[in-house]
């Protein structure tokens, strides 16, 4: 029987699934069994899968037929250190990001989405001008690139388009 934080996970995961399936129009799912299928020490098998399968295998979800470039993780724990954002430095934030960029092929659109109790659901995504400018974020620098959080519903009902665009 999974425990209680893999159950937790999984349900975020398939809420997120539906989610982007309602606001883009297509069919998201869960990505079976998630997690390092190609991530961590089984990034070797991606030299014997073909696009399709690599594509169903990476992130947490498995992006419509129309976001072929879209990595996406999922991730929901209890509590987050938020004042770590201000140090330029959270550990785990920055070990998020390392396994969402570990599968990640060039030219994806990475995407985190994260839920915290009690405190809300946020989406980390990269750095982009083009994002709605009226939406709060929070800009965070790992070593690897500066990213944005925001809000997670407002994110995606002001930037559709761009999401849709960068993932194609």
């Amino acid at each position: 029987m999974p425990s209680k934080s893999k159950n937790k996970g999984s349900s975020f995961e398939r809420d997120i699934a539906k989610l982007l399936s309602e606001t883009f129009g297509e069919s998201f799912i869960r990505v079976t069994n998630s997690g390092a299928y190609i991530g961590g020490k089984n990034t070797t098998r991606k030299d014997s899968l073909s696009e399709a399968q690599i594509r169903h295998s990476k992130g947490d979800i498995v992006p419509g037929p129309s976001f072929g470039r879209m990595n996406a993780e999922a991730k929901s724990y209890a509590d987050f250190p938020f004042h770590q954002l201000f140090t330029g430095t959270c550990k785990q934030l920055d070990g998020w990001i390392e396994q969402m960029l570990e599968v990640a092929d060039t030219g994806d659109f990475n995407i985190l989405f994260m839920k915290f109790n009690r405190k809300g659901t946020f989406v980390l995504v990269p750095f982009n001008q083009h994002w709605d400018q009226t939406l709060s974020s929070f800009i965070y620098r790992s070593r690897h690139k500066v990213w944005q959080i925001f809000d997670l519903e407002q994110f995606l009902k002001l930037n559709q388009q761009s999401i849709a665009a960068l993932c194609r």
